[in-house]
C-alpha cells in the first residue's frame, strides 16, 4: 500500500514543485554556508594569494555534497545517537583551530611573512589540502548544521523532492565557494601592501581563536 502511495505522489509531483524544492535547498544551503567561519576565512586567504584555488573549491563543494547526501539518507540520526563521536570531533577541531589561530597571529605580527605576490611564501598543495580538509571535517557544526539541519528540512520535502532539495543545496555550495575563491582575486590590489595582510591575518587569528575556544568549551 505504501509503495502504491509513493507511486501516486511521484506522479503528482510537478516541475514547479521540483524547482521550488531546489530553490529552497539553494537558499537554505547558502544561509548555512555564508558565515564568518574558519573554512571560509582560509579559502578567502588562499583566493587572494591565488594558491591552489581550484582544488580547494572542489574539496569544499564535494565535502558539502557528501554531507548533504548523508543528511538526506538519514545519517543525522546516527550522529544524534552517538554524542561521544561529536565530542571527539569537537575537541580535535578545537585544537586544530587554536593552533591555526596562533599561526595566523604570528603571520600578522611578522611583516616579512606577509606578501600578496603569488609564489612568495607559497604553501604546498598538500599543506593547503590538509588544512582545508581539517577545517571542514573536524568542525562539529558541519555535522549538526549540514547533516542534521539540512537533512531534516530535506525530509520535510517528501521522498519525491528531497533529492532535488539536496541538489539545490549542493549547487549553493558550489556557487559560494567558487565566488569566494575565484572572486577573491579582485581584492589583490588592496592586499599588495603588507599592512593589508596584517589586518586580514589578524582578523583570521581572532576568528580561529574565538571559534577554537568556543568549540573547546562546548558552545
Amino acid at each position: 500500500m505504501s509503495v502504491l502511495a509513493d507511486t501516486v505522489r511521484s506522479i503528482l509531483v510537478t516541475p514547479t514543485d521540483i524547482v521550488s524544492s531546489a530553490f529552497l535547498g539553494l537558499g537554505t544551503g547558502l544561509a548555512l554556508i555564508i558565515a564568518i567561519g574558519a573554512q571560509n576565512a582560509f579559502v578567502l586567504r588562499q583566493g587572494i594569494r591565488g594558491e591552489h584555488i581550484g582544488i580547494l573549491v572542489f574539496i569544499c563543494a564535494l565535502s558539502d555534497a557528501i554531507l548533504i547526501a548523508a543528511g538526506i539518507i538519514g545519517i543525522g540520526a546516527l550522529i544524534h545517537a552517538a554524542p561521544v563521536a561529536v565530542v571527539v570531533i569537537r575537541l580535535a577541531g578545537a585544537a586544530f583551530l587554536l593552533a591555526y589561530g596562533v599561526l595566523a597571529a604570528k603571520r600578522a605580527i611578522r611583516p616579512g611573512a606577509l606578501t600578496a605576490a603569488k609564489g612568495a611564501g607559497t604553501a604546498s598543495r598538500k599543506a593547503a589540502v590538509a588544512t582545508v580538509l581539517a577545517l571542514t571535517w573536524l568542525n562539529p557544526h558541519v555535522y549538526l548544521d549540514t547533516v542534521l539541519l539540512l537533512g531534516s528540512v530535506a525530509a520535510q520535502q517528501g521522498p519525491e523532492l528531497r533529492w532535488w532539495f539536496g541538489l539545490g543545496a549542493a549547487v549553493g555550495s558550489i556557487i559560494w565557494f567558487s565566488a569566494l575563491g575565484f572572486g577573491a582575486r579582485l581584492l589583490r590590489p588592496f592586499f599588495a601592501r603588507p599592512a593589508s595582510w596584517r589586518i586580514l591575518d589578524g582578523l583570521i587569528a581572532l576568528v580561529m581563536l574565538a571559534l577554537g575556544i568556543r568549540m573547546a568549551v562546548g558552545f
